[in-house]
C-alpha cells in the first residue's frame, strides 16, 4: 500500500475549483474585497504589492514574490500601498462561490487582465473549496495568515504558466486549478519547514529520523492494531527509546497521538461518507463497533451515531457550495 503522509491526506479535501483570478492587473488606487467564504484563500504577488486587511483588524504587507494564505471564511480586503490610502479607491470584489458570480478568464468585476501598464500590481488569486470534514485539522494547524516569499524566479514561472492557461480554451480552467493546487502545497510545505516549534506535531515528527518511519507506517496502515512496540520496530529502536523520543518531539505519548488521529479520521468518515459504524471502526483500527463507539464517546463526548446526525447538514451542503 502506498504511503499517504498526513499533509497529503489533509489537503485531499481542499481543491481550487473554478475560483481563479490569473493575471489580475490593477492600477492604484484600488481595493479588492474577498467575499468567497472560502476556508482558504491564496494570494501570490507577481508584481507590485499591497496590504491585507484581515477580519480581526490585523494588517499584513505583501510584496513581489510573496504568497499569502488567509485562513478565514470571513470577508477580508487587499488594498494598494499606503501612499494612496487617502484617495478614492476603485473597488473590486471576488466572490466566485456566490450564485451568479462573474469569474471568467477575461473579466472579473472590472479588473483588467494582462501584463500592462507598467507599475501596476499583478496577482494570482485562488479560493479553495472544502469538500468535507477532513480539512478542519489542517486549518487548526495554520495561523490566520501566513506569508512565504518564493522569489522572482518562481513569480516569473507562475506568471508564464498563468498566461499560458488563460490563452487555452480547452481545459484552461482545470489547468489553472491544478496549478493553484500545486502552489498551495508548495507554500504550505515551505511554511511548515520554517515554522519550527509552531509547526503541527505530525509535521515535526515526519522530520525526525527516529519517528518518521513509524509515523509513515501508521498513516499508511491506520487500520492495523498498532502498539508502541510495533511502532518502535518500524523505527528500528527500543520501545523505551521510541516512547521517550516520541513524547519529546510530539508533546504526548505515542498511543495518545494514535488515538487522536483515529478520532479525527473517524469524524471525517462519519461526516463525509455513508460507511457503517462497523466499517468505520475497522478502518481506524478498532476490532469492533462497540469498542470504537466507546472510545469515540470518551474522546468526543458523543456517540458516533449522534455525531453523524449532528453533521448531516454539512454532508448535504459542503463548505464552499
Amino acid at each position: 500500500m502506498a504511503s499517504v503522509d498526513p499533509l497529503s491526506a489533509l489537503l485531499s479535501g481542499i481543491r481550487a475549483e473554478g475560483s481563479v483570478v490569473s493575471h489580475a492587473v490593477l492600477e492604484a488606487p484600488w481595493t479588492i474585497r474577498f467575499a468567497d467564504g472560502a476556508p482558504l484563500t491564496m494570494v501570490s504577488v507577481l508584481r507590485g504589492g499591497g496590504i491585507l486587511l484581515l477580519p480581526d483588524g490585523a494588517e499584513q504587507a505583501v510584496g513581489v514574490g510573496d504568497t499569502a494564505i488567509v485562513r478565514s471564511p470571513d470577508t477580508f480586503h487587499l488594498v494598494d500601498q499606503p501612499a494612496t490610502l487617502d484617495r478614492p479607491h476603485v473597488e473590486y470584489e471576488i466572490a466566485c462561490f456566490a450564485a451568479d458570480a462573474e469569474c471568467t478568464a477575461q473579466d472579473l468585476g472590472g479588473i483588467r487582465w494582462g501584463n500592462e501598464p507598467d507599475g501596476a500590481t499583478a496577482l494570482i488569486v485562488g479560493a479553495y473549496r472544502a469538500s468535507g470534514h477532513r480539512h478542519e485539522r489542517l486549518l487548526r494547524a495554520l495561523p490566520p495568515v501566513l506569508v512565504i516569499n518564493e522569489g522572482t524566479e518562481v513569480c516569473a514561472w507562475l506568471e508564464t504558466a498563468a498566461a499560458d492557461a488563460a490563452l487555452r480554451s480547452a481545459g484552461s480552467q482545470a489547468l489553472m486549478d491544478r496549478l493553484l493546487d500545486w502552489a498551495l502545497v508548495c507554500t504550505l510545505r515551505s511554511w511548515f519547514d520554517r515554522a519550527g516549534s509552531e509547526a503541527p506535531d505530525w509535521y515535526r515528527g515526519l522530520a525526525d529520523p527516529i519517528l518518521a518511519p513509524a509515523l509513515e507506517a501508521f498513516h499508511a496502515r491506520p487500520s492495523k492494531g498498532w502498539t508502541v512496540e510495533a511502532l518502535a520496530t518500524e523505527s528500528g529502536v527500543s520501545r523505551a527509546l521510541f516512547a521517550k523520543r516520541f513524547t519529546e518531539v510530539m508533546g504526548r505519548p505515542p498511543l495518545a497521538y494514535l488515538t487522536e488521529c483515529r478520532m479525527d479520521e473517524a469524524e471525517a468518515l462519519l461526516s463525509d461518507t455513508d460507511s457503517s459504524i462497523a466499517q468505520i471502526a475497522k478502518s481506524v483500527g478498532y476490532a469492533d463497533a462497540f469498542g470504537f463507539s466507546a472510545a469515540f464517546k470518551r474522546h468526543r463526548g458523543v456517540s458516533p451515531s449522534a455525531f453523524r446526525a449532528a453533521t448531516a447538514p454539512l454532508r448535504s451542503f459542503p463548505l464552499g457550495s
